[in-house]
């Protein structure tokens, strides 16, 4: 018991691990002679306690997985934080860089029920409280253009592609510049998430930077201001559009919508105390990347095998109309390379919910990386010197998942674990009285 506990402790809550069959062997090799010698270590799945090799599932969704969720929310955050405020490889000079958090919609599909601001009723007349279920729901479903929606999601992500690209385009114009000799002398850096909004359309999130020509490295040119930056943005994105699909003889346009929020990102450190911070606005994007359009729409967490897996499915009759639409798009040859039916739990969206460019910050990878060679030294687990080692490993796939007496171990180490880390917090708080 005692074995197969410090295995799911290593888990780190997951309760889909993947299950594997087979071994791993390190051997060492002088690194002169080339020699290959005995074993360091070897290890076998059939002699672990739980007869498996168990490795997390690392699964964004928090409806899957809320273990694994959090892990990638915490790196989201890290990674979004580090471009903003510098560290994990980023200068901190960065901070004093024009930086934006803008938010880009999709157009209208036909009315929904909403709460405006300022106190207004929904077109319905009435006043929605915030967890009223009809919010995202159309008033007329039969009005709604449930195919320009879907079609939308489709091609969301090249809509972005194209906006990047007008961005560009517009800051060049507006230094004097051209677009090519831009490059040399700014740098349009931006991490972005995607969110799905109740009516089951996807839109963006971003924190947009403006560095000099080598990145965050660089210090902008005089006349990179978050002011210049802002207008560019909005005149991008009003420039964006994409010729979609002829469906039925109807073309469909693809543009974003017309509420584009553009604001500028205050350091705490640098300009005092302001609503928009660099914490808040990495804890607002971190949020949204564990979620997808199950938790906002009411749609699905996994895909469909079969439409008719829908009919037992307690989901809401927007989203199962946004799911049917999708599936059947997704039948027509013209529609073949967006793979309509694959993603169609998506309500046909297949692009990434988090992205960022190249010089925005550190990677999830490197993130990752980090934290797996932090456990190898806390386990001891440290190569000889002057040698490299040569790992010899064959692995199977035995199934997902924990057996009850393991999901029932599991949770009760959770639980020891957040007990003693309320317990450490109140020490600290104490401490600090």
């Amino acid at each position: 018991m005692p074995a197969l506990g410090h295995q799911l402790a290593r888990l780190g809550g997951c309760t889909r691990p993947v299950r594997l069959n087979g071994h791993r062997t390190e051997h060492p090799i002088d690194a002169t002679t080339g020699e290959i010698g005995a074993p360091l270590r070897s290890l076998v799945s059939t002699e672990l306690p739980a007869g498996n090799l168990l490795t997390r599932c690392n699964n964004r969704r928090a409806t899957r997985c809320p273990a694994c969720a959090e892990t990638y929310r915490r790196d989201t955050y890290h990674l979004i934080t580090a471009g903003l405020k510098g560290g994990k490889g980023t200068p901190a000079r960065i901070a004093t860089h024009p930086r934006v958090f803008a938010t880009l919609t999709a157009p209208s599909f036909g009315p929904v029920h909403n709460r405006p601001t300022a106190g207004a009723r929904c077109r319905c007349g009435t006043t929605h409280h915030p967890d009223d279920t009809r919010l995202g729901q159309p008033l007329d479903p039969d009005r709604y253009d449930y195919e320009a929606a879907v079609l939308w999601n489709a091609h969301a992500g090249h809509l972005w592609r194209r906006f990047t690209i007008h961005l560009r385009r517009e800051i060049a114009k507006r230094a004097g510049l051209t677009q090519r000799a831009l490059a040399d002398h700014a740098r349009v850096s931006f991490a972005k998430v995607a969110e799905f909004q109740k009516r089951g359309a996807v839109h963006f999130h971003a924190v947009i930077r403006l560095d000099g020509p080598h990145g965050g490295s660089t210090t902008p040119p005089s006349w990179a201001t978050a002011e210049l930056l802002t207008d560019a943005i909005h005149t991008a994105a009003q420039r964006t559009h994409i010729t979609g699909p002829t469906i039925d003889s109807r073309t469909h346009t693809l543009t974003f919508g017309r509420q584009t929020d553009v604001r500028t990102i205050r350091s705490t450190e640098f300009d005092g105390d302001t609503e928009l911070t660099d914490q808040a606005v990495a804890g607002y994007i971190a949020k949204y990347a564990t979620k997808g359009a199950e938790a906002t729409t009411g749609a699905l967490d996994r895909p469909l095998k079969f439409l008719a897996e829908l009919g037992p499915l307690d989901i809401s009759d927007h989203a199962r109309r946004l799911i049917r639409t999708a599936w059947n798009l997704g039948a027509r040859t013209n529609l073949e390379h967006l793979r309509l039916r694959a993603w169609a739990h998506m309500l046909g969206f297949r692009g990434h919910f988090s992205t960022k460019s190249r010089h925005y910050s550190t990677t999830l990878g490197a993130l990752r990386d980090a934290r797996a060679e932090w456990r190898r030294q806390q386990a001891g687990d440290h190569g000889p010197d002057g040698e490299t080692t040569l790992v010899i490993a064959e692995w199977t796939y035995a199934g997902v998942g924990l057996s009850p007496a393991e999901t029932w171990l599991s949770a009760s180490l959770g639980q020891a674990e957040q007990t003693h880390r309320t317990t450490a917090r109140e020490t600290i708080r104490e401490t600090s009285l």
